[in-house]
């Protein structure tokens, strides 16, 4: 069992914060003589925000009477992948958290540093955007918790950024699918992998704003309340970049998608939607900038081949995504989308939508983004209250 000691005044406190930060000095100066500063170097660097606050909160539980010990992720039984920056918790991390954490929850308050794990060999690994969320929804379902609280800066989760939407209206509950959706499109308020340990084990997130505790915030649940709305909110992704790879040989021609995924996946780049035309002489793609030279160089080698015949990007683009259970099984919402778009004068350069209907995706420039969102929050009323009449499927 780990064995895990509180320091016992605020002077060892401070002297550990100073240890820490004189390791984080020694550190640095050798990121400095190097002139390198590897993903591994970066991850242990950036780690030392959540190594130090932790030590602090729990120090404070502890001068208020409530026993309390601070542990860093890895401590804590986070086991992840090796990818620094965005690595991701692996199935044994239930196991080490269960037996790590259980224990101390008898007679003390775990202060959990977030955002940072370990890989099997002890390296320290940052889990990427969000990253202290995922913690706490790991750390949620690894003890069995029966809610886990992500605690932000807005409200809840709510049907549009507030930015760009004035009158956007926190959701009281939304599902774990259309949490993901949204979350996924570019919803900052929760992270895609912050639902998926609560949603293997059904339990339930709350979202909670850290500066209006008093408000309820979302529930994010496997069931959700159904109204007679029928999209439940908007999110949208920026700094993407549209790719249409086109060709007449594609046609009919077997292994074009093939060598064309191989090829962008052989070169790490992720592919955020898909869309191909009928007469399969056209695919286009969402990337997110960082990855559009690597796509590009990639796509060269496929064109080269003799797959394809022209590949031309757009940087200047956002996708959209329309998000809603009730969507699934009610014709004409795409209708409604598109007709609405159209009578605003947005173009849509792209289409793309999943077969579970709970998501209509699509691409327009990024000078008619706030439009489009500005147009379809209004099309679909989501600023109002949904009826109090029970949604009837």
């Amino acid at each position: 069992m780990l064995r895990v000691v509180a320091p016992a005044s605020a002077d060892d406190v401070l002297a550990t914060i100073d240890d820490r930060l004189c390791d984080l000095e020694n550190i640095l100066n050798a990121v400095h003589t190097l002139r390198e500063l590897t993903p591994r170097s970066k991850d242990y660097v950036i780690s030392f925000g959540e190594r130090l606050s932790a030590l602090i909160v729990s120090a404070a539980l502890r001068e208020a009477g409530i026993p309390s010990v601070a542990l860093n992720g890895c401590e804590a039984g986070i086991i992840t992948t090796t990818q620094h920056g965005c690595a991701q918790a692996l199935p044994e991390s239930e196991q080490h958290i269960k037996s790590r954490i259980v224990p101390l929850l008898v007679d003390s308050v775990p202060v959990i540093m977030g955002y940072m794990g370990c890989t099997r060999m002890g390296t320290v690994t940052t889990l990427g955007r969000s990253g202290s969320d995922y913690s706490a929804a790991v750390i949620g379902a690894g003890i069995d918790a029966d809610e886990i609280w992500i605690w932000t800066d807005v409200d809840g989760v709510m049907t549009a950024d507030p930015r760009i939407i004035s009158d956007a209206r926190v959701l009281p509950d939304i599902s774990y699918l259309e949490a993901m959706e949204l979350s996924y499109f570019g919803a900052k308020v929760l992270h895609p992998r912050s639902i998926e340990p609560a949603l293997s084990k059904d339990i339930l997130v709350r979202v909670k704003n850290t500066f209006n505790p008093s408000h309820a915030g979302s529930c994010v649940l496997r069931t959700e309340h159904r109204d007679r709305r029928v999209v439940k909110a908007i999110s949208y992704i920026q700094k993407v970049s549209l790719i249409n790879i086109s060709g007449a040989q594609m046609i009919g021609r077997p292994g074009v998608a093939k060598a064309i995924f191989s090829a962008l996946a052989d070169n790490d780049v992720n592919v955020m939607l898909i869309s191909q035309g009928s007469s399969e002489a056209n695919i286009s793609l969402i990337v997110d900038d960082e990855h559009l030279h690597q796509a590009l160089e990639a796509l060269g080698a496929v064109q080269k081949s003799g797959y394809v015949r022209d590949v031309t990007h757009n940087r200047n683009v956002i996708t959209v995504a329309v998000v809603g259970s009730g969507m699934a099984g009610t014709p004409g919402i795409s209708g409604r989308i598109f007709t609405a778009l159209g009578k605003a004068g947005v173009n849509v350069m792209m289409i793309s939508q999943g077969s579970s209907e709970v998501n209509v995706s699509f691409v327009v420039s990024a000078d008619d983004g706030p439009r489009a969102l500005r147009v379809l929050h209004d099309e679909f009323r989501l600023s109002e209250d949904p009826d109090d009449e029970p949604y009837v499927s």
